[in-house]
């Protein structure tokens, strides 16, 4: 059965263990929600439907044209993700009675692979970056991909116009509700969001999700800003080209699942967040965590997620 990291981290007897995982979850919209699905070896084989059977009606004592569906098998493979994270010795002894230094190091290190896995959960593309893995942009084609309008469309601009699309984004993954789904935005879209449902005579709408966090939730489900990358831009950039505008975003909706049954995007592992305390170096005076996590994305079925292009902050 999958779990996510925040169930994890409950269940963890191990204290730096525990300390790692509820940073991650802390830091990422998106671990503290996704469930991992434990897989044996590095990489995880299905089948999938390529195409159905035919079916048709016939006469009486008329024979049926026999034929069956296709199937195609789809591999997901784990990434490496993690790295080292060293303290002098003298930064150690020295510099102590201030904060943890080792401690300091290693919480940012967790927060740089939070931010790592949450830029290619929505913008990973094996094709530039051969070690990750491919995220929803990529993935996400045909149907799956609901175009605002032509030229863009503001979201306060939009009004109504802007939550139809919005509707139209969430019918097109089937089941998803507040328990297993979310919304993710950049923070600029969250917030005009929020300003437009306020200007159309709603109210702002926050509630704990199962995270324990409080958000922003429209029709039950989560409105998540997915944050920056590590170097400060937005994951979700404001940047994209749609029709005449060269302003616009996206919006990605997503639903969350255990396992191929689901019918949703489930994480991939193999042990989970891995942490060690090293010692001290042999090759240098400092001490080292190391830090990784075999991971991977897998989005069973074809209306797992679906993305809304040509959102404008307007």
């Amino acid at each position: 059965m999958a779990v996510t990291l925040a169930q994890a981290a409950v269940l963890s007897q191990d204290d730096l263990q525990r300390g790692v995982l509820e940073t991650f979850v802390q830091e990422s919209s998106v671990l503290d929600r996704i469930p991992l699905m434990d897989i044996e070896g590095n990489a995880y084989a299905y089948n999938k439907e390529a195409t159905l059977p035919g079916v048709a009606f016939r006469s009486v004592n008329e024979a049926y044209v026999e034929s069956t569906g296709t199937v195609v098998q789809a591999t997901e493979t784990l990434s490496i993700l993690g790295g080292d994270a060293d303290v002098d010795r003298f930064i150690v002894k020295t510099r102590g009675n201030l904060n943890d230094q080792r401690a300091v190091q290693l919480g940012m290190k967790i927060k740089a692979a939070s931010y790592k896995f949450q830029d290619h959960f929505i913008n990973g593309d094996v094709a530039v970056d051969p070690k990750g893995f491919d995220g929803l942009k990529k993935r996400l084609v045909g149907s799956q991909v609901i175009d605002a309008a032509t030229n863009g469309m503001g979201v306060i601009a939009g009004g109504h116009d802007f939550f139809d699309v919005l509707d139209a984004g969430i019918a097109a993954v089937p089941g998803i509700n507040g328990a297993n789904g979310a919304i993710y935005v950049n923070s600029g879209i969250q917030g005009r969001i929020r300003s437009a449902g306020r200007r159309l005579g709603g109210t702002d709408i926050f509630k704990e999700d199962l995270s324990g966090k409080r958000v922003l939730v429209y029709n039950g489900i989560p409105v998540l800003d997915i944050g920056m990358t590590a170097a400060g831009g937005s994951i979700i950039g404001q940047t994209e080209t749609q029709g005449t505008a060269t302003d616009a975003s996206s919006i990605y909706v997503v639903k969350f699942g255990e396992d191929e049954g689901d019918q949703a995007v489930t994480g991939l592992t193999n042990g989970g967040v891995e942490v060690e305390d090293l010692g001290q170096l042999q090759e240098k005076p400092a001490y080292r965590h190391r830090l990784e996590f075999y991971c991977g994305v897998a989005t069973f079925g074809g209306k797992a997620a679906a993305r809304i292009r040509g959102i404008r902050n307007l």
